[in-house]
């Protein structure tokens, strides 16, 4: 009996898928309890496997189209109206594939790139099954290359909100969108890295770098969590070929939500604006004009009539804090900066010639960048 018993548990420890089911669910616990071979197999296809997340995500993911239609030749007749010659064919209708967006509300609300519907005078979204609807811009901000769109619909799927404040580098992403408008593609790979700004894409910049494969087409789409929730809208790829490189840019999803709020309510984007020029200190610029060491934007312009200027601020201040935040860059400077209301009064912080200066500028409304 001993050694029966013996042998029993070395086949649970070693090799549980030799022994009868009944014998299987008869598992030892505690430190030396083993997973039983159904869970492990579940387990997993659960890692090498995201369908589930794929399934979940990708009927909100659409392809957007531009519209047009060719227009045929025309002669003047002497009645003085326009006609067709004979045997031409009417106008044909055109469509060319700019990229992706994600429905993100029942009402037909769809997310997308700024420059992916940028300058396109009629839209037509296609869904994941196929049907297509026309769509309207409701608004768009050239500066994080956001843009909402609006489709009429019925049961429109739509995509759950991820928290992108909790991404983490090497966390698994999927990306969704329709690359070289070949159709609807689903590629995979980790988070690369947080938080890449100054890249000169965006005038405001934080994006998701990934790995997962993103291509001309993909821009506008969903980068989607290993449980299919939305965490980033596809943006930007670092290429010298035009294809994928490995390096792609997502904007998180916390920015577009921002972005989305004030479109809807307001159709643009509200931001604050004191009209400076910074650059950031660096190792350069310190030992040619001597300034201090520290980490924070330098002015080297300040636009004359605006609202620094009629502050006092000077070209040479060296921008410490906003508000009581410290700033150590210029995207930093212009992400605290743009979050003030226009028409309020903030403090700023500056140094100037070794002495530190509190200063109060009445913030203005930053223009709208043409688009």
């Amino acid at each position: 009996m001993t050694v029966a018993l013996a042998v029993l548990l070395v086949l649970l420890l070693v090799a549980p898928h030799w022994l009868p089911e009944r014998l299987r669910g008869a598992q030892p616990h505690g430190p030396w309890a083993t997973v039983p071979a159904s869970a492990a197999l579940e387990r997993s296809a659960s890692i090498l496997s995201y369908a589930g997340a794929a399934e979940r995500a990708i009927p909100a993911v659409v392809n957007i189209y531009s519209v047009s239609l060719d227009r045929p030749r025309s002669v003047r007749s002497s009645e003085g109206l326009s006609r067709r010659p004979p045997g031409e064919r009417a106008p044909e209708r055109q469509t060319s594939s700019l990229g992706s967006g994600v429905i993100v509300s029942r009402d037909g609300t769809i997310l997308t790139n700024h420059h992916v519907v940028d300058e396109a005078r009629a839209l037509e979204v296609m869904l994941a099954d196929g049907s297509r609807a026309v769509a309207r811009l409701v608004g768009s901000d050239p500066e994080t290359d956001l843009a909402v769109l609006r489709i009429e619909g019925k049961a429109l799927p739509t995509i759950e909100f991820g928290d992108s404040d909790r991404v983490r580098v090497g966390d698994v992403v999927l990306a969704i969108g329709n690359p070289f408008g070949v159709g609807q593609t689903v590629t995979q790979g980790i988070v690369s890295a947080l938080g890449r700004k100054q890249l000169g894409i965006n005038t405001f910049e934080n994006f998701i770098q990934t790995d997962a494969a993103i291509n001309p087409g993909n821009s506008g789409g969903a980068l989607v969590d290993s449980e299919g929730r939305l965490i980033g809208i596809n943006t930007a790829i670092y290429s010298r070929t035009g294809g994928s490189l490995g390096i792609g840019f997502a904007i998180p999803v916390s920015t577009a939500r921002q972005v989305l709020e004030q479109l809807l309510r307001d159709g643009v984007v509200t931001r604050g604006y004191i009209g400076v020029e910074p650059v950031d200190l660096t190792e350069d610029l310190i030992r040619a004009f001597r300034l201090p060491r520290v980490r924070a934007p330098l002015i080297v312009g300040v636009v004359k009539g605006g609202p620094a200027d009629q502050a006092g601020v000077r070209r040479g201040d060296i921008l410490l804090e906003v508000e009581g935040e410290p700033v150590a860059s210029t995207s930093a400077m212009l992400d605290a900066i743009a979050r003030l209301a226009p028409g309020s009064r903030a403090r700023f912080s500056i140094l100037r010639e070794g002495r530190t200066l509190q200063v109060q500028i009445l913030v203005a409304r930053r223009p709208v960048a043409p688009r």
